[in-house]
């Protein structure tokens, strides 16, 4: 019974822009989402990039998701998006990635490109839902740490 109040208490999440203090939790994220994570030192530099677009979601004050992209004249390309395993379904990535195209269309981006792996299928969904339509495939693009290569997809959204 406990646990069901301490569910129903539990702090909301809250979206925004992230530190270069975060860049630790960040690399922890990525890291245990990706074959290939970023170290910290990457993340701070990512986080202090002028041309670096990031959005954190947290609870209280422990990180749970970002996202990142890179802004070059009116286009952008998403370089990642994580969440935390234990805030996995929560809808975390859908209120991320919808935050960070609004701050995008007003930053003047009038198409955002991202690479996913083909056999990543939650990621694929969040994608098709937010708009995102293939452009592209690279053949074997992901072969660290796996049995055989997986394609990358290539993705693009037109914002205006």
């Amino acid at each position: 019974m406990k646990r069901l109040f301490a569910w129903f208490r539990r702090a909301e999440a809250v979206l925004g822009p992230p530190s270069p203090r975060d860049a630790a939790a960040c690399a922890a994220i990525h890291g245990a989402s990706f074959n290939r994570g970023w170290s910290e030192q990457e993340f701070e530099q990512l986080l202090t990039d002028r041309s670096v677009i990031a959005d954190r979601v947290t609870r209280g004050r422990k990180l749970l998701g970002f996202i990142l992209s890179r802004r070059a004249a009116d286009e952008a390309e998403i370089l990642s998006v994580a969440v935390a395993r234990t805030a996995r379904g929560q809808g975390l990535a859908r209120r991320l990635l919808d935050l960070h195209l609004r701050r995008l269309v007003g930053l003047g981006v009038r198409a955002v490109f991202l690479e996913v792996e083909e056999d990543n299928m939650p990621a694929r969904k969040l994608y098709a839902r937010a708009g995102f339509e293939e452009a592209g495939r690279r053949p074997d693009y992901y072969v660290q740490g796996r049995a055989r290569p997986a394609a990358a997809l290539v993705l693009r959204r037109d914002l205006v």
